[in-house]
């Protein structure tokens, strides 16, 4: 069996923490990031915000993550392997995939490949106050989170959901233990009654 889950949502909710913990506690677990999938920086444009469009589909080599994602359902115990995975003898045949990112379920060709999408959420001020707490390898600059990341926040999820992407929300103000056990249980679930 093999399965992919989506851990997505708005920046700052909590997603690597709670991907992070999964990865320790699902068998045969893999993990790809969307933010390894940015362009260089001098691919992204800028837009008439005045920001780098960081936050939008086009700033993100998709293709290439799909192209990882397939390298993993063609071969999950060879991918695992590269990946500095153990492969558990009594699951062997339990292959699980996550993906995490801020729009994962907004490059078509991914959608379905899900067999869980997860949309982690967190109010306006705790977001922002989230996001000026973090250090990133390009610096926000003043307006930022204002003037882009919020507004495309709000754009790709307006766009998810007259989609009629289905997901299942989680509130990134509670705890990451109670995060992560609904979680957990939910794919433990999802993985018992695959069999």
């Amino acid at each position: 069996m093999k399965h992919i889950v989506g851990i997505g949502g708005v920046t700052n909710s909590g997603k690597t923490t709670l991907t992070s913990s999964l990865l320790r506690s699902l068998p045969n677990c893999c993990v790809i990031h969307q933010d390894d999938f940015f362009k260089p920086q001098d691919q992204i444009a800028v837009g008439e915000d005045g920001f780098k469009q960081w936050d939008v589909l086009e700033s993100l080599d998709m293709e290439a993550m799909l192209s990882t994602v397939r390298a993993w359902a063609s071969s999950p115990h060879k991918f695992a392997r590269a990946h500095g995975v153990s492969v558990q003898p009594d699951a062997a045949n339990t292959h699980i995939l996550l993906l995490e990112g801020f729009l994962l379920y907004s490059y078509k060709p991914l959608v379905d490949l899900y067999s869980r999408r997860y949309f982690l959420t967190v109010p306006y001020e705790e977001c922002k106050r989230r996001r000026s707490t973090r250090s990133y390898e390009v610096p926000d600059p003043p307006g930022l989170f204002d003037g882009h990341v919020w507004p495309m926040y709000q754009k790709y999820k307006r766009e998810m959901e007259a989609s009629g992407v289905e997901v299942v929300y989680l509130d990134g103000t509670k705890s990451r233990e109670q995060l992560f056990h609904q979680v957990l249980e939910d794919i433990r679930n999802l993985l018992l009654n695959s069999v």
